[in-house]
């Protein structure tokens, strides 16, 4: 027999999903995203993805689907900034220019399209192993685009701090992604 939630049923789960987590999501969302406006909207989304599943598929672990489908959607907004400024990943000059290739071209193949997601999987993965100023600055920087000038307006920090702190993280992530590099390279 299917089980299917009843309209009520539907909108109290949904309601208590929203009363339980949606404070904590929201700051584990702001935590990886440019804005309070980017971090609002990708919870709107989480939330309308929810609403739309759960009549269709069942939702063992809630909590754990609705950080995942969060994830998911910063990775996505992530992945639409498709200026990743990547020379700061590998200090070969032809292996960076290897992996913008394959990262940032246009055509839709299901290799790529795997690549691309190991990819951002990874780089979120390493980013998470950061401590928090590293992490922080590198997103702004390198993935929202935010210049030094305005962190350091935003953060307090000295310029000169701030770009310490990204040399770290770069070091960091290009010894963590040149693993993976050699892997995509040598498929």
């Amino acid at each position: 027999m299917l089980s299917v939630v009843m309209p009520e049923e539907k909108n109290n789960h949904i309601l208590k999903s929203i009363k339980e987590y949606g404070k904590g999501l929201l700051g584990f969302i702001r935590k990886r995203v440019k804005s309070d406006a980017d971090a609002e909207d990708i919870l709107q989304d989480v939330w309308y993805q929810l609403s739309s599943v759960i009549n269709s598929e069942p939702i063992e672990q809630t909590g754990a689907w609705l950080y995942r489908v969060a994830r998911n959607k910063i990775i996505d907004k992530h992945k639409k900034k498709s200026e990743l400024r990547l020379d700061d990943s590998f200090t070969d000059e032809e292996d960076s220019l290897d992996l913008k290739a394959l990262l940032l071209t246009e055509g839709k193949t299901p290799e790529t399209e795997y690549f691309r997601n190991m990819f951002w999987e990874q780089l979120f993965l390493a980013l998470e192993e950061l401590p928090e100023e590293q992490k922080e600055v590198f997103i702004l920087h390198e993935l929202d685009d935010v210049p030094f000038q305005e962190i350091a307006t935003r953060t307090g920090e000295n310029i000169s701090t701030l770009v310490s702190r990204k040399r770290y993280a770069v070091l960091h992530l290009r010894k963590r992604l040149k693993q993976l590099y050699k892997e995509i390279t040598e498929i």
